[in-house]
């Protein structure tokens, strides 16, 4: 397959010659933004520079055979390529420095990310896709080191799945899974256990992945002796090259990193490789430099000898390539001279631009909130005061949003007690900006399109008089069964997932009713598994990724964090990935199969929902719900659920749990008991007990933690009995805290206890082992017992004596 561009040997020679002159332009665009952009964060308008210099000529390689539909994973040095790719120009780059938080003028992230963190735009205004096989993709960058690699795995993976399943409406999507996932990273951070797990599963899948490796040496300011066995990566990885004998395996490629020809051959081989066979390729590209050293937080003179820096000034690939124009006729010194004295002058007037641009708004809002002071101190006894916050900001006259904020605020201070025209001036002007400004940093946590999960109506499970009781795994097999007839582009995955239909047989027989693209097993590593459906679902897909134990989901703690959680956030709504997370807990053995990290995933993953169903009918509904929208979420099944009865619903796939619905399983007066999942079990059970001695408790169910009891009614509950106990499976101070800030701060529920509100949890340990174990670790029927009655004998000793 032809890339994009032609080769050298289909043109002429001086159509070959305006190639590489436009191609040395960019370079030379490229780098005098990063000499410019150091420049302006050490000036002090940017916070902080991190750049692509030392890179340019092996991207600008890369871009010639990137085509339409392709996607790139990358990191913080591939300003070139996005320039290369049209994906960036002069001004945006400055914009990103200056974290300008217009989406026009900031297309990657609106400000929310430092400079050189790329991405385009997947959604249109409404939150719908774009046709993403018109158009070059960048998925958005995140900023820890090989985090980009699980979701480069999914996105490869997609292209499989659309070339091999069939039924899947790919036109927004794929042209017959012919797109490559492209990824970048520094050879240093090869040494994250993320790269070697990214790529053994690439290696397995066989899927279509181009692998950068930029290699300068260094990783920060440590050498490659200290990072990487033999000091080489495509040494090391050359267990992986694909052989003859052998079916899975890679094409690995080395190239010098400023020789332009032999780059330009390589990505040719590169892209022809995966895009047809999809076979993964990894291209170690070695012997480049970074001029500016790692960062703008310190100067690579510290760690690099007068030797090493001199080879890199000769070495560099822009002079390099120069060279190499100048010896073979392409372009004369002069002419070289001439073209880079103009792009220093475009940059130069691209970056004014982008800085005017990015302070214009500020003034305006400045030249408002002046003439506001002036009036509040003529009405104030504090006059003085307030003149001198108004001078001091008059004389700032490139102040930031948060100037503005603080004086505004401040005055308010010294009007405290007073009435007055100007004052409510000034308090409308403060809640107008604040209203305008916050959502520049705050919006699009979770969707804003139609699709947000909130937006699904509920529907209840429908059953009739001969609807017959069955293992609640039974209910969740069947619903799964309906969920894959009516989406195509549903799949799951993950560990003995496939050919046994999971650990609990929730999946029994579907692999061989829809395939093994789609009902598949995957390797033990649980971070590329969610990388998987990360990757998968910002391609359009709806993937289910399964971690087999609640536990696991520590391994993949800071892919879900880092890129799932914060991914419409950090794109300003520009990408989704609607990945639905499966897995079980709670309630099963030892340390490390009935631990409940709930409280450390609910503070990591806000952006995700997270979904705790007291069954598996509860839980099939969320799995309905969620196929209907366009948000992430993690959903916990409970462990002890999957042998206890339910009765079978009429409506499978139809039926929708809704998110942020708590469910009243018991009325009562004296007291409300609030959790969730497999614990829930044994409060009801301690109510039924309670009732014996008189005591009424109230039992609720949470089912979702985020989104939590978004109509409160668990402060409906407290308003009528007055007193609150949380019961929870998680260490104190975990998710019962959580539940107890949202029940008294956010629902206000303080204003009619009568008791001191109280959490049960498990002890601060893991669960020790087996049925004892289990006892002593979390709470039991009898700590509920007792911890209730202590509540009421306090408020009311006489009816309730002490119990021991």
């Amino acid at each position: 397959m032809q890339s994009e561009t032609s080769s050298k040997s289909s043109i002429s020679f001086e159509d070959f010659k305006t190639q590489v002159i436009e191609d040395y332009r960019l370079a030379v665009t490229s780098r005098e933004c990063s000499l410019l952009g150091r420049r302006e964060v050490l000036t002090g308008k940017a916070k902080f520079g991190i750049f692509g210099d030392g890179k340019e000529v092996p991207q600008l390689a890369w871009a010639k055979v990137f085509q339409n539909g392709d996607f790139r994973s990358g990191y913080y040095r591939d300003q070139t390529f996005m320039m290369a790719i049209g994906a960036l120009n002069i001004q945006q780059f400055f914009a990103g420095l200056y974290a300008t938080t217009n989406i026009e003028q900031e297309p990657s992230s609106a400000g929310r990310q430092m400079g050189g963190h790329f991405a385009t735009h997947s959604l249109q205004e409404d939150g719908t896709w774009k046709n993403l096989t018109q158009q070059k993709n960048s998925s958005a960058d995140i900023s820890p080191t090989a985090g980009q690699m699980p979701r480069l795995v999914g996105l490869a993976q997609a292209s499989k799945i659309y070339r091999n399943v069939e039924g899947i409406d790919a036109a927004n999507f794929s042209q017959n899974g012919n797109e490559i996932a492209w990824g970048t990273i520094g050879n240093a951070s090869t040494s994250e256990g993320l790269f070697w797990e990214a790529i053994n599963a690439a290696g397995v899948l066989q899927v279509p992945m181009v692998m950068n490796v930029w290699d300068d040496e260094y990783g920060i300011s440590v050498h490659a002796r200290h990072q990487t066995t033999k000091q080489n990566i495509s040494e090391v990885l050359k267990g992986f090259q694909k052989d003859e004998d052998k079916n899975n395996g890679y094409e690995i490629f080395t190239v010098n990193g400023w020789d332009y020809p032999a780059l330009i051959e390589t990505y040719e081989k590169a892209s022809r490789i995966a895009r047809e066979n999809h076979t993964p390729v990894l291209i170690h590209v070695k012997e480049l430099t970074q001029p500016q050293g790692h960062s703008t937080s310190g100067s690579h003179e510290r760690y690099k000898s007068e030797e090493r820096l001199q080879w890199e000034r000769e070495h560099d690939c822009n002079v390099k390539m120069r060279e190499w124009m100048i010896s073979g006729n392409i372009a004369t010194e002069e002419e070289l001279q001439a073209l880079e004295k103009e792009v220093k002058k475009e940059v130069r007037d691209g970056k004014k631009a982008a800085w005017e641009a990015h302070v214009s708004p500020v003034k305006h809002r400045h030249q408002e909130v002046l003439p506001l002071l002036d009036k509040a101190a003529a009405s104030s006894s504090n006059k003085t005061f307030i003149l001198q916050l108004k001078k001091e900001l008059s004389e700032n006259k490139e102040p930031l949003k948060k100037d503005l904020l603080v004086a505004a605020r401040k005055t308010l201070r010294y009007m405290i007690g007073e009435e007055s025209d100007a004052k409510q001036e000034l308090i409308n002007w403060i809640e107008s900006f604040t209203k305008d400004t916050q959502p520049q940093y705050s919006s699009h946590l979770y969707s804003d399109s139609q699709y947000n999960a909130l937006n699904i109506d509920a529907v209840a499970p429908a059953y009739s008089e001969d609807s017959e009781e069955v293992d609640g795994r039974v209910v969740l097999r069947d619903n799964f069964d309906k969920i894959f007839e009516k989406y195509p582009e549903s799949l799951i995955f993950g560990e003995d997932t496939g050919e046994i239909g999971d650990v609990n047989q929730g999946l029994e027989g579907l692999q061989e009713k829809y395939g093994e693209f789609r009902i598949s097993d995957t390797g033990i590593r649980e971070a590329t598994i969610l990388g998987q459906g990360i990757g998968m679902a910002m391609r359009g897909l709806r993937p289910i990724a399964e971690i087999q134990y609640l536990d696991y989901l520590l391994y993949a703690l800071q892919i879900m964090s880092d890129d799932l959680a914060t991914l419409q956030y950090r794109t300003a709504g520009k990408q989704k990935a609607p990945l639905i997370i499966r897995t079980r807990g709670h309630r099963l053995e030892g340390i490390w199969h009935s631990g409940s990290p709930m409280g450390g995933i609910l503070h990591l993953l806000r952006g995700i929902h997270v979904l705790v169903p007291r069954n598996m009918t509860k839980a099939a509904g969320f799995y309905n719900t969620l196929l209907e929208s366009d948000e992430p979420a993690l959903i916990v099944e409970s462990l002890n659920g999957y042998r206890l009865k339910e009765k079978m619903p009429n409506n499978l796939g139809e039926f929708k749990t809704p998110l942020g619905v708590v469910e009243t399983m018991k009325e009562g007066n004296d007291i409300t008991l609030v959790s969730y999942g497999s614990t829930l079990r044994l409060v009801e059970q301690a109510a039924k007990e309670l009732l014996e001695l008189g005591i009424d408790a109230e039992v609720i169910d949470v089912q979702s933690l985020l989104p939590f009891d978004l109509n409160q009614d668990v402060v409906k509950s407290v308003a009528k009995t007055s007193r609150l106990l949380v019961i929870d499976e998680d260490v104190p101070g975990g998710a019962s805290a959580y539940i107890m800030q949202k029940v008294l701060e956010e629902q206000n529920a303080w204003r009619y206890l009568d008791s001191k509100p109280q959490t049960l949890t498990a002890k601060e340990h893991r669960p020790a082992y087996g049925t004892d174990g289990d006892y002593f670790s979390k709470p039991s029927v009898e700590d509920i017992f007792e911890k209730v009655y202590a509540i009421m004998h306090e408020s009311n000793p006489g009816k309730y004596p002490q119990l021991r």
